[in-house]
């Protein structure tokens, strides 16, 4: 199916109303749909014959920063025995203060269950909370770690139970200067392609 056909699927099922934004002059395009409406239209797209968007490939926490005060969260599905791609986004509120909540998303994790992982890693890295995940916590960042790294206005803790977080230069303190591979003084006694021995 094209994109204007899959387009064409959601709106015929749920309604025009429940795509917010069309994109198509971008090198892939993508549909914005309603947040709150994100897993009935994906649970559609999965279970269809027409459609059956078997693999979830990709979801990505997008932080727009704080003067545009959103963020977004990208879906790229894919489905294997009709070799068609659909990238899907929905936008929630920044919310980048101590007292607002964070931002919500429904969870597709009962979709696709590799969502789960990546899902938790959006949590983690740029603070969107997946409603109903069954298992919502960090996965890269320790349990009581503070922030969310991948935030436009993160700024690192300087010490973590003690220890001190940044590492400045660390690079050039520690001897990578950009050498070469060849790091050692002298040559490895295999080429990249070995021979078969005797």
């Amino acid at each position: 199916m094209s994109f204007e056909e899959l387009r064409d699927f959601i709106v015929d099922a749920f309604g025009a109303e429940v795509v917010v934004a069309e994109k198509t002059d971008n090198l892939q395009s993508y549909l914005v749909l309603q947040t709150e409406r994100l897993s009935e239209v994906c649970l559609a797209l999965h279970d269809h014959e027409l459609t059956y968007f078997d693999f979830l490939s990709c979801v990505t926490g997008i932080d727009n920063g704080p003067e545009a005060g959103t963020m977004e969260v990208a879906y790229n599905l894919y489905s294997i025995p009709y070799d068609h791609h659909l990238m899907l986004k929905v936008q929630v509120p920044r919310n980048n203060t101590q007292d607002q909540p964070i931002p919500q998303v429904p969870t597709v994790s009962h979709i696709w269950r590799t969502a789960d992982w990546h899902e938790r890693e959006v949590f983690d890295m740029v603070g969107i909370y997946f409603k109903d995940h069954p298992d919502m916590r960090r996965i890269l960042c320790a349990a009581d770690w503070e922030g969310h790294p991948l935030r436009r206005d993160y700024e690192l803790q300087e010490y973590y139970h003690g220890i001190k977080v940044p590492f400045d230069q660390h690079n050039e303190l520690n001897g990578f200067k950009g050498e070469p591979q060849q790091l050692v003084g002298q040559p490895t006694p295999f080429s990249d392609k070995r021979e078969k021995p005797e």
